[in-house]
Protein backbone atom coordinates (compact mmCIF):
# COMPACT_ATOMS: atom_id res chain seq x y z
CA UNK A 1 0.00 0.00 0.00
CA UNK A 2 0.77 3.53 -1.22
CA UNK A 3 0.27 5.99 1.80
CA UNK A 4 2.59 8.48 0.51
CA UNK A 5 -0.71 8.95 -2.72
CA UNK A 6 -1.22 12.83 -3.40
CA UNK A 7 -4.19 14.37 -5.15
CA UNK A 8 -2.97 16.36 -8.13
CA UNK A 9 -4.96 19.29 -9.02
CA UNK A 10 -3.74 20.73 -12.09
CA UNK A 11 -6.42 22.82 -13.18
CA UNK A 12 -6.45 24.38 -9.53
CA UNK A 13 -10.12 23.87 -9.01
CA UNK A 14 -11.84 26.91 -7.37
CA UNK A 15 -14.65 24.84 -6.46
CA UNK A 16 -13.84 24.22 -2.75
CA UNK A 17 -12.01 27.73 -1.87
CA UNK A 18 -15.34 28.98 -3.15
CA UNK A 19 -17.70 26.15 -0.86
CA UNK A 20 -15.58 26.79 2.25
CA UNK A 21 -16.29 30.41 1.84
CA UNK A 22 -19.91 29.90 1.63
CA UNK A 23 -20.58 27.48 4.20
CA UNK A 24 -18.10 29.66 6.81
CA UNK A 25 -20.27 32.72 5.85
CA UNK A 26 -23.36 30.56 6.58
CA UNK A 27 -22.08 30.27 9.87
CA UNK A 28 -21.09 33.69 10.60
CA UNK A 29 -24.42 35.08 9.61
CA UNK A 30 -26.80 32.45 11.23
CA UNK A 31 -24.35 33.30 14.62
CA UNK A 32 -23.80 29.49 15.65
CA UNK A 33 -20.62 27.48 15.74
CA UNK A 34 -20.09 24.33 13.54
CA UNK A 35 -19.95 22.31 16.70
CA UNK A 36 -22.38 20.43 18.45
CA UNK A 37 -24.74 22.43 20.73
CA UNK A 38 -27.17 21.21 23.02
CA UNK A 39 -29.61 19.60 20.71
CA UNK A 40 -26.24 16.89 19.95
CA UNK A 41 -25.98 16.53 24.06
CA UNK A 42 -29.14 15.81 24.42
CA UNK A 43 -29.33 12.86 21.41
CA UNK A 44 -25.97 11.42 23.62
CA UNK A 45 -28.09 11.07 26.75
CA UNK A 46 -30.85 9.81 24.65
CA UNK A 47 -29.05 7.13 22.91
CA UNK A 48 -26.96 5.80 25.96
CA UNK A 49 -29.83 5.29 27.83
CA UNK A 50 -31.32 3.30 25.06
CA UNK A 51 -27.89 1.29 25.53
CA UNK A 52 -26.90 1.32 29.16
CA UNK A 53 -31.12 1.27 29.92
CA UNK A 54 -31.59 -2.08 28.06
CA UNK A 55 -28.60 -3.51 29.37
CA UNK A 56 -29.61 -2.60 33.17
CA UNK A 57 -33.29 -3.96 32.46
CA UNK A 58 -31.40 -7.82 31.18
CA UNK A 59 -29.61 -7.83 34.60
CA UNK A 60 -32.95 -6.73 36.82
CA UNK A 61 -36.03 -8.05 35.32
CA UNK A 62 -36.97 -11.32 36.61
CA UNK A 63 -38.89 -12.48 33.12
CA UNK A 64 -38.58 -15.33 30.99
CA UNK A 65 -35.31 -15.29 28.97
CA UNK A 66 -37.00 -14.94 25.51
CA UNK A 67 -38.47 -11.67 26.82
CA UNK A 68 -35.09 -10.01 27.47
CA UNK A 69 -34.57 -10.87 24.08
CA UNK A 70 -35.90 -7.87 22.70
CA UNK A 71 -33.56 -6.03 24.74
CA UNK A 72 -30.10 -7.01 23.68
CA UNK A 73 -32.15 -6.09 20.11
CA UNK A 74 -32.67 -2.05 21.70
CA UNK A 75 -28.89 -2.55 23.06
CA UNK A 76 -27.71 -2.68 19.54
CA UNK A 77 -29.88 0.23 18.15
CA UNK A 78 -28.32 1.88 20.94
CA UNK A 79 -25.26 0.85 19.79
CA UNK A 80 -25.13 1.90 16.33
CA UNK A 81 -26.73 5.18 17.17
CA UNK A 82 -23.72 5.92 19.56
CA UNK A 83 -21.24 4.97 16.74
CA UNK A 84 -23.16 6.68 14.21
CA UNK A 85 -24.18 9.75 16.68
CA UNK A 86 -22.03 10.65 19.18
CA UNK A 87 -18.39 8.94 19.07
CA UNK A 88 -18.23 9.38 15.34
CA UNK A 89 -18.13 13.18 15.67
CA UNK A 90 -16.40 13.35 18.93
CA UNK A 91 -13.17 11.27 16.73
CA UNK A 92 -13.86 14.40 14.30
CA UNK A 93 -12.79 16.70 17.10
CA UNK A 94 -16.45 17.95 15.99
CA UNK A 95 -18.46 17.18 18.75
CA UNK A 96 -16.76 20.06 20.96
CA UNK A 97 -14.64 23.18 20.13
CA UNK A 98 -12.80 21.30 23.72
CA UNK A 99 -10.45 18.64 22.49
CA UNK A 100 -10.59 16.97 26.22
CA UNK A 101 -14.88 16.84 25.81
CA UNK A 102 -14.02 15.19 22.30
CA UNK A 103 -11.50 12.80 23.91
CA UNK A 104 -13.91 11.62 26.58
CA UNK A 105 -16.74 10.80 24.62
CA UNK A 106 -14.70 9.39 21.89
CA UNK A 107 -14.45 6.50 24.27
CA UNK A 108 -18.02 5.90 23.51
CA UNK A 109 -16.19 3.82 20.63
CA UNK A 110 -14.83 1.36 23.83
CA UNK A 111 -18.83 0.48 23.90
CA UNK A 112 -19.60 -0.87 20.28
CA UNK A 113 -16.09 -3.05 21.17
CA UNK A 114 -13.96 -0.95 19.08
CA UNK A 115 -10.76 0.81 19.28
CA UNK A 116 -10.58 4.60 19.37
CA UNK A 117 -7.06 4.63 17.49
CA UNK A 118 -7.80 2.41 15.66
CA UNK A 119 -11.33 3.46 14.46
CA UNK A 120 -8.94 7.29 13.82
CA UNK A 121 -6.61 5.74 11.10
CA UNK A 122 -9.13 3.28 9.70
CA UNK A 123 -11.94 6.09 8.80
CA UNK A 124 -10.45 9.46 9.51
CA UNK A 125 -7.12 8.95 7.94
CA UNK A 126 -7.30 6.52 5.21
CA UNK A 127 -11.23 6.47 4.25
CA UNK A 128 -11.69 10.21 4.41
CA UNK A 129 -8.28 10.58 2.83
CA UNK A 130 -8.36 8.01 -0.21
CA UNK A 131 -12.41 7.63 -0.23
CA UNK A 132 -13.08 4.33 -2.59
CA UNK A 133 -9.59 3.65 -3.27
CA UNK A 134 -8.37 0.31 -3.79
CA UNK A 135 -5.37 -0.58 -2.00
CA UNK A 136 -5.77 2.43 0.37
CA UNK A 137 -9.54 2.70 1.41
CA UNK A 138 -10.01 0.02 4.24
CA UNK A 139 -13.48 0.24 4.22
CA UNK A 140 -13.77 -0.64 0.71
CA UNK A 141 -11.16 -3.69 1.12
CA UNK A 142 -12.37 -6.84 0.58
CA UNK A 143 -13.51 -9.24 3.59
CA UNK A 144 -14.06 -12.29 3.62
CA UNK A 145 -16.29 -13.02 0.81
CA UNK A 146 -17.51 -9.58 0.56
CA UNK A 147 -16.16 -7.63 -2.81
CA UNK A 148 -16.29 -4.01 -2.21
CA UNK A 149 -14.30 -2.59 -5.22
CA UNK A 150 -14.26 -2.85 -8.62
CA UNK A 151 -10.74 -3.68 -8.74
CA UNK A 152 -10.43 -6.19 -6.12
CA UNK A 153 -9.86 -10.14 -7.17
CA UNK A 154 -13.37 -11.52 -8.79
CA UNK A 155 -13.95 -15.33 -7.68
CA UNK A 156 -17.08 -17.17 -7.98
CA UNK A 157 -18.86 -17.19 -4.87
CA UNK A 158 -19.03 -13.17 -5.48
CA UNK A 159 -21.98 -14.16 -8.00
CA UNK A 160 -23.94 -14.95 -4.92
CA UNK A 161 -22.74 -11.38 -2.55
CA UNK A 162 -25.84 -9.06 -3.31
CA UNK A 163 -27.67 -12.11 -1.33
CA UNK A 164 -25.30 -13.46 0.84
CA UNK A 165 -23.72 -10.30 2.21
CA UNK A 166 -27.32 -9.00 4.35
CA UNK A 167 -26.47 -11.67 6.69
CA UNK A 168 -22.75 -11.16 6.97
CA UNK A 169 -23.17 -7.15 7.83
CA UNK A 170 -24.78 -8.18 10.83
CA UNK A 171 -21.18 -9.33 12.40
CA UNK A 172 -19.02 -6.17 11.18
CA UNK A 173 -19.12 -5.02 15.03
CA UNK A 174 -18.13 -8.66 16.24
CA UNK A 175 -14.94 -8.39 13.96
CA UNK A 176 -13.85 -5.26 15.87
CA UNK A 177 -13.08 -7.47 18.93
CA UNK A 178 -10.47 -9.52 16.92
CA UNK A 179 -9.94 -7.35 14.26
CA UNK A 180 -8.69 -4.33 15.91
CA UNK A 181 -5.22 -6.48 17.07
CA UNK A 182 -4.52 -7.21 13.47
CA UNK A 183 -5.01 -3.48 11.90
CA UNK A 184 -3.56 -2.16 14.85
CA UNK A 185 -0.29 -3.84 14.08
CA UNK A 186 -0.64 -3.37 9.96
CA UNK A 187 -0.74 0.59 11.02
CA UNK A 188 1.80 0.13 13.21
CA UNK A 189 4.03 -1.33 10.47
CA UNK A 190 2.79 1.55 8.16
CA UNK A 191 3.88 4.09 10.40
CA UNK A 192 0.33 5.43 11.12
CA UNK A 193 0.58 5.05 14.58
CA UNK A 194 3.11 7.22 15.60
CA UNK A 195 1.67 9.39 13.34
CA UNK A 196 -1.32 9.79 15.95
CA UNK A 197 0.71 10.87 18.68
CA UNK A 198 0.63 7.33 20.81
CA UNK A 199 3.04 4.94 21.52
CA UNK A 200 2.47 1.27 20.18
CA UNK A 201 3.50 -0.77 23.71
CA UNK A 202 0.79 1.74 25.54
CA UNK A 203 -2.02 1.55 22.79
CA UNK A 204 -1.79 -2.51 22.09
CA UNK A 205 -2.15 -2.91 25.98
CA UNK A 206 -5.01 -0.31 26.31
CA UNK A 207 -6.37 -2.67 23.42
CA UNK A 208 -6.46 -5.80 25.45
CA UNK A 209 -7.59 -4.32 28.14
CA UNK A 210 -10.80 -2.52 26.82
CA UNK A 211 -11.25 -5.69 25.02
CA UNK A 212 -10.90 -7.63 28.18
CA UNK A 213 -12.80 -5.33 30.05
CA UNK A 214 -15.87 -5.16 27.17
CA UNK A 215 -16.60 -9.18 27.13
CA UNK A 216 -16.67 -8.86 31.03
CA UNK A 217 -19.30 -6.32 30.43
CA UNK A 218 -21.37 -8.43 27.58
CA UNK A 219 -21.05 -11.72 28.83
CA UNK A 220 -19.34 -12.56 31.96
CA UNK A 221 -21.34 -10.12 34.08
CA UNK A 222 -24.57 -11.18 32.86
CA UNK A 223 -23.91 -14.91 33.79
CA UNK A 224 -22.93 -13.84 37.41
CA UNK A 225 -25.91 -11.26 38.00
CA UNK A 226 -28.88 -13.02 35.96
CA UNK A 227 -29.77 -16.62 36.21
CA UNK A 228 -29.15 -17.10 32.11
CA UNK A 229 -27.05 -19.80 31.35
CA UNK A 230 -24.22 -19.16 28.96
CA UNK A 231 -25.73 -20.27 25.25
CA UNK A 232 -28.54 -17.77 26.45
CA UNK A 233 -26.36 -14.53 27.01
CA UNK A 234 -24.46 -15.33 23.81
CA UNK A 235 -27.89 -15.58 21.85
CA UNK A 236 -28.37 -11.97 23.55
CA UNK A 237 -24.60 -11.38 22.84
CA UNK A 238 -24.93 -12.35 18.99
CA UNK A 239 -28.60 -10.48 18.25
CA UNK A 240 -26.79 -7.34 20.13
CA UNK A 241 -23.92 -7.43 17.77
CA UNK A 242 -25.74 -8.62 14.80
CA UNK A 243 -28.11 -5.21 14.83
CA UNK A 244 -25.62 -3.14 15.84
CA UNK A 245 -23.26 -4.50 12.75
CA UNK A 246 -26.17 -4.13 10.16
CA UNK A 247 -27.68 -1.26 10.99
CA UNK A 248 -23.72 0.66 10.97
CA UNK A 249 -22.43 -1.52 7.94
CA UNK A 250 -25.70 -0.90 5.64
CA UNK A 251 -25.70 2.78 6.27
CA UNK A 252 -21.84 3.03 5.73
CA UNK A 253 -22.13 1.17 2.17
CA UNK A 254 -25.15 2.90 1.20
CA UNK A 255 -23.35 5.94 1.05
CA UNK A 256 -20.25 4.68 -1.28
CA UNK A 257 -21.16 1.42 -2.84
CA UNK A 258 -23.49 2.54 -5.03
CA UNK A 259 -24.54 3.21 -8.49
CA UNK A 260 -23.25 6.60 -9.67
CA UNK A 261 -19.63 6.84 -7.45
CA UNK A 262 -16.14 6.35 -8.78
CA UNK A 263 -13.47 4.03 -7.92
CA UNK A 264 -10.63 5.26 -9.26
CA UNK A 265 -7.08 4.09 -8.96
CA UNK A 266 -3.51 6.59 -8.64
CA UNK A 267 -2.22 6.93 -12.13
CA UNK A 268 1.53 5.70 -12.84
CA UNK A 269 3.12 8.09 -10.53
CA UNK A 270 1.18 6.89 -7.51
CA UNK A 271 -0.78 9.73 -7.67
CA UNK A 272 -4.55 10.87 -7.69
CA UNK A 273 -5.26 13.53 -10.57
CA UNK A 274 -7.97 15.23 -9.04
CA UNK A 275 -8.44 17.77 -6.60
CA UNK A 276 -9.23 15.82 -3.29
CA UNK A 277 -12.78 17.74 -2.67
CA UNK A 278 -13.81 17.21 -6.55
CA UNK A 279 -12.64 13.27 -5.43
CA UNK A 280 -15.48 13.74 -2.43
CA UNK A 281 -18.25 14.69 -4.81
CA UNK A 282 -17.51 11.46 -7.35
CA UNK A 283 -16.82 8.56 -4.71
CA UNK A 284 -19.93 10.14 -2.12
CA UNK A 285 -23.50 9.50 -2.25
CA UNK A 286 -26.30 11.05 0.16
CA UNK A 287 -29.78 9.22 0.82
CA UNK A 288 -32.90 10.01 2.14
CA UNK A 289 -32.26 14.12 3.33
CA UNK A 290 -35.26 14.98 4.16
CA UNK A 291 -36.08 11.90 6.09
CA UNK A 292 -36.16 13.76 10.15
CA UNK A 293 -36.24 10.12 11.90
CA UNK A 294 -33.19 8.76 9.86
CA UNK A 295 -31.43 12.34 10.33
CA UNK A 296 -32.05 12.17 13.78
CA UNK A 297 -30.65 8.60 14.53
CA UNK A 298 -27.36 8.15 11.91
CA UNK A 299 -25.88 11.65 12.44
CA UNK A 300 -26.44 13.17 10.14
CA UNK A 301 -24.53 10.20 7.78
CA UNK A 302 -26.96 9.97 5.02
CA UNK A 303 -25.42 13.48 4.42
CA UNK A 304 -22.08 11.95 3.24
CA UNK A 305 -21.14 14.14 0.97
CA UNK A 306 -21.46 17.02 3.44
CA UNK A 307 -19.20 15.09 5.83
CA UNK A 308 -16.84 14.35 3.24
CA UNK A 309 -16.12 17.74 2.81
CA UNK A 310 -16.51 19.25 5.94
CA UNK A 311 -15.88 16.32 9.08
CA UNK A 312 -15.03 19.29 11.34
CA UNK A 313 -18.49 20.16 11.00
CA UNK A 314 -20.96 18.90 13.76
CA UNK A 315 -23.46 16.44 11.66
CA UNK A 316 -26.42 18.26 13.32
CA UNK A 317 -25.43 21.06 10.97
CA UNK A 318 -25.13 19.05 7.30
CA UNK A 319 -29.15 19.16 6.77
CA UNK A 320 -28.42 23.37 7.03
CA UNK A 321 -25.59 23.49 4.51
CA UNK A 322 -26.78 20.94 1.92
CA UNK A 323 -28.45 23.60 0.28
CA UNK A 324 -25.14 25.45 -0.40
CA UNK A 325 -22.77 22.56 -1.17
CA UNK A 326 -25.35 21.04 -3.59
CA UNK A 327 -25.55 24.71 -5.24
CA UNK A 328 -22.21 24.86 -6.01
CA UNK A 329 -21.69 21.64 -7.19
CA UNK A 330 -23.79 22.83 -10.12
CA UNK A 331 -22.53 25.86 -10.64
CA UNK A 332 -18.93 24.43 -10.91
CA UNK A 333 -20.56 21.46 -13.17
CA UNK A 334 -19.93 19.09 -10.37
CA UNK A 335 -21.56 15.69 -9.85
CA UNK A 336 -24.00 16.05 -6.10
CA UNK A 337 -24.79 12.05 -5.68
CA UNK A 338 -28.04 11.85 -4.15
CA UNK A 339 -30.95 9.34 -3.53
CA UNK A 340 -34.25 10.46 -2.31
CA UNK A 341 -35.50 7.66 -0.24
CA UNK A 342 -33.69 5.17 1.67
CA UNK A 343 -35.27 2.08 0.02
CA UNK A 344 -34.01 3.82 -3.08
CA UNK A 345 -30.17 3.51 -1.73
CA UNK A 346 -30.84 0.50 -0.79
CA UNK A 347 -31.86 -1.14 -4.12
CA UNK A 348 -28.86 1.31 -5.85
CA UNK A 349 -26.64 -0.73 -3.29
CA UNK A 350 -27.94 -4.21 -3.95
CA UNK A 351 -27.87 -3.31 -8.01
CA UNK A 352 -24.16 -2.44 -7.19
CA UNK A 353 -23.14 -5.33 -4.99
CA UNK A 354 -24.85 -7.40 -7.71
CA UNK A 355 -22.47 -5.86 -10.55
CA UNK A 356 -19.30 -6.01 -8.41
CA UNK A 357 -20.15 -9.92 -8.07
CA UNK A 358 -20.12 -10.82 -12.07
CA UNK A 359 -18.38 -13.15 -13.35
CA UNK A 360 -17.68 -12.97 -17.89
CA UNK A 361 -18.69 -16.09 -19.58
CA UNK A 362 -16.68 -18.62 -19.63
CA UNK A 363 -14.27 -17.54 -16.49
CA UNK A 364 -14.25 -19.17 -12.96
CA UNK A 365 -12.39 -16.43 -11.35
CA UNK A 366 -10.16 -13.22 -12.22
CA UNK A 367 -7.06 -12.11 -10.27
Amino acid sequence: MNYQTRFVDADRSAFFPTLRKRVNQHFKEQGISHYGNQKMIAKTFVLLALYFGSYAAILTLSVNPWLLLPFAILMGVGKAGIGMSVMHDALHGSYSRNATVNRWVGYATYFIGANPTVWKIQHNVLHHTYTNIHGLDDDIRTKLIIRLSKHAPLQWVHRYQYVYVFFLYGFNTLFFIVGDFIKLLKYNRGGMVKRQKVRFNIELSKLIFTKVLYIFFTIVLPMIITPLTWWQVLIGVLAMHFTAGYILTLVFQMAHIVEGVEQPLPNEEGNIENAWAIHQLETTANFARYNRLLNWYVGGLNFQVEHHLFPNICHIHYEDISPIVEQTAKEFQLPYHEMPRFRDALSSHVKMMKSLGEIPAGAFSIS
